[in-house]
């Protein structure tokens, strides 16, 4: 039995139709693919002929899928990934036998500047005009593409992250003669200048986060506090399309904090999206103003698996396996995207169990849309780490066995305790 070729699904900061498949080998040496029409290379035709892939770009070990907006990577995840394991096992050329990377003579610089551009105009500045950004060509030579951010871009901390993980993207998938990108943004002009000219705070208080929050735009139903997509998604750097897509996927994350002591009635708010943050406090009367978002924790993130570890540590045998947003629900986690942290936290205990020899504590925890099976992402983390099927066994068997062994251990560790 050959050994299953490990993928690592990664999705962009920013781009919710876009993810990243990569490889632990090259697809095809000296081979590239970037559109929407296949043609007869047998890898883009397995992977566009799915229901809601829109655009593909191959190139070294990176398999780059953008989808259709009303698709859902969920259930697009896995399909993909199969196409590739199996177009990669049946044959030694998927981007077919003619396949080349383009010469670097496709092209003349003026061109692939041209081309650049057009992608930055049509696809990036109309979401990064939403804060005040803006990104240009400045120079184009042997395929090394100089850009510039102004704006709201300029001294922007998440700038990098939107050009490595946005931007870039976007123009690798449209324009194959590209083969480096730089960033010649004079960033030590200060912290989003753009805003440099806004109005003087009251006395004491900081420009732009002391402020009112319009009338509207954070509204109270039934007990939850909303806030408006159209007011927000500029503050995180995004469009309310993006923003809602983000909240959907668990990349954009809510808070909400209600004040003790002198702060009692009070309730203050906090929205996260990658290196950006926007937080504001509500008065007893609803009235509402922004303030500087407060720090995260280091260990979030270790809190929270710690969390898990001693509620599934607690929960009566007879109620295991939970279901994710089950576990969610008793962490007291109810915005959106919940499901997505506690799942992300369950695969980084699996590398802890991993690395202490343990039982996956992660089995312990299925998906209801999957038939009460751990989702697509427990058996690829295994996978990466090691775990996984005997020779003589499939995922689903591996799995149980998997399963009784965690229960054994952790049943048995709480009643010790």
């Amino acid at each position: 039995m050959s050994e299953k070729l490990k993928i690592r699904a990664e999705r962009p900061m920013g781009d919710p139709h876009t993810m990243r498949f990569a490889l632990e080998r090259e697809v095809q040496a000296g081979a590239t693919f970037s559109g929407a029409e296949p043609g007869e290379a047998p890898l883009p035709r397995a992977i566009l002929a799915l229901d809601g892939v829109q655009a593909l770009h191959v190139a070294d070990a990176v398999v780059t899928v953008t989808k259709t907006p009303e698709a859902e990577w969920d259930a697009l995840k896995a399909p993909v990934a199969a196409a590739i394991r199996e177009t990669l096992a049946a044959t030694d050329a998927p981007l077919g036998d003619g396949a080349a990377a383009p010469a670097p003579g496709g092209r003349d610089d003026a061109a692939v500047r041209d081309a650049v551009q057009h992608v930055l105009d049509a696809q990036a500045n109309p979401s990064i005009a939403a804060h005040g950004g803006h990104v240009a060509v400045v120079d184009v030579k042997d395929g090394v593409v100089s850009l510039r951010m102004s704006g709201g871009c300029q001294g922007c901390a998440a700038s990098a992250a939107t050009l490595r993980h946005g931007v870039e993207q976007m123009i690798r998938m449209a324009v194959p003669e590209v083969r480096e990108i730089v960033d010649v943004t004079d960033h030590s002009a200060g912290t989003n200048p753009y805003y440099s000219e806004a109005p003087a705070a009251p006395s004491g208080a900081t420009p732009l986060l002391n402020r009112p929050v319009p009338p509207g735009a954070i509204s109270e139903e039934q007990g939850r506090f909303m806030v408006a997509p159209d007011y927000l998604a500029p503050k995180l750097g995004l469009t309310p399309d993006a923003l809602r897509a983000a909240l959907r996927a668990g990349e954009a994350a809510a808070t909400v904090e209600e004040g003790v002591g002198p702060d009692a009635g009070m309730t203050r708010i906090t929205v996260r999206h990658g290196d950006r943050a926007w937080a504001a406090e509500i008065a007893p009367d609803g009235s509402a103003r922004e303030v500087p978002p407060p720090r995260r924790a280091p260990d979030d993130e270790a809190a929270l698996r710690q969390k898990i570890r001693a509620q599934i540590a607690g929960t009566p045998p007879d109620a295991l396996p939970l279901t994710y947003g089950g576990l969610a629900r008793a962490l007291g986690m109810y915005m959106p995207g919940a499901v997505r942290r506690v799942t992300r936290a369950l695969e980084a205990t699996m590398a802890e169990d991993a690395r202490a020899g343990r039982p996956l504590m992660a089995s312990l925890v299925v998906s209801r849309m999957r038939g009460m099976t751990p989702g697509q992402g427990f058996f690829e983390e295994a996978a990466r780490l090691g775990r996984g099927p005997a020779e003589d066994e499939d995922d689903s068997a591996w799995w149980a066995r998997e399963m009784a062994a965690a229960r054994e251990a952790y049943l048995a560790r709480a009643q010790a305790g």
